[in-house]
């Protein structure tokens, strides 16, 4: 039975929580200014929410939540991984050579942007503290009939949002026809990636040491 109040529950914190710059906004936004496998990187990273949060509305977060040091060891993890990507757009953003929008590394097959896709989603910890802890509990609290409702709502907020956020990267097409505007994104991306990197050190050093 549908639910409104549960869709837009659902629909809500979703939107609310996927707003945020991170390493996955980052990447689809690139993609579209790019123009490379747009549409196949935003059913991956909507479908891979939508899959994230059944979870944690099936109860995977609550199980995640017992197990001493998995949080703490995927979040070093996801540093290793967004300062290695953030080392990359610094190498760009200070390279002499002239920035295009398919990227200094020329054309990338589906298979290698789909691998990318899920490394930024999968390798970053924020996102199973969004979809399946968070968005579990939340979800998890409902009466069982609604849950799915509230699944869908969030899987809607998302592939809205990553529908627009892909091919609404085209209206600034004409901003990046010039090279210098791609030095500014890439030296953007460099320090986003390389403070979240950082502070995602920081974070799990924490559990690492409880544990040991």
């Amino acid at each position: 039975m549908f639910t409104l109040s549960s869709y837009l529950s659902g629909f809500g914190l979703t939107a609310a929580l996927i707003v945020a710059i991170g390493a996955q906004n980052i990447f689809v936004l690139r993609q579209g200014l790019r123009r490379r496998h747009v549409a196949a990187v935003v059913a991956f990273c909507a479908l891979s929410d939508l899959a994230l949060v059944s979870a944690g509305v099936a109860g995977v977060g609550a199980l995640l939540r017992t197990v001493p040091g998995l949080v703490g060891g995927l979040t070093l993890g996801g540093a290793a991984f967004l300062f290695w990507y953030g080392l990359g757009a610094l190498r760009r953003a200070v390279a002499p050579g002239a920035l295009a929008a398919e990227g200094p590394d020329g054309p990338e097959s589906l298979a290698g942007t789909l691998a990318r896709a899920a490394s930024f989603t999968f390798l970053n910890p924020h996102v199973y503290l969004d979809t399946v802890l968070l968005m579990g509990a939340v979800g998890g609290a409902l009466p069982l009939a609604a849950r799915p409702c509230f699944v869908a709502g969030a899987g809607t907020a998302s592939l809205l949002w990553f529908l627009a956020l892909g091919f609404g990267a085209r209206l600034l097409g004409p901003f990046f026809a010039r090279p210098a505007a791609w030095r500014v994104l890439d030296g953007a991306v460099a320090a986003i990636m390389l403070a979240l990197a950082a502070n995602l050190v920081m974070r799990g050093l924490g559990p690492l040491k409880l544990v040991l």
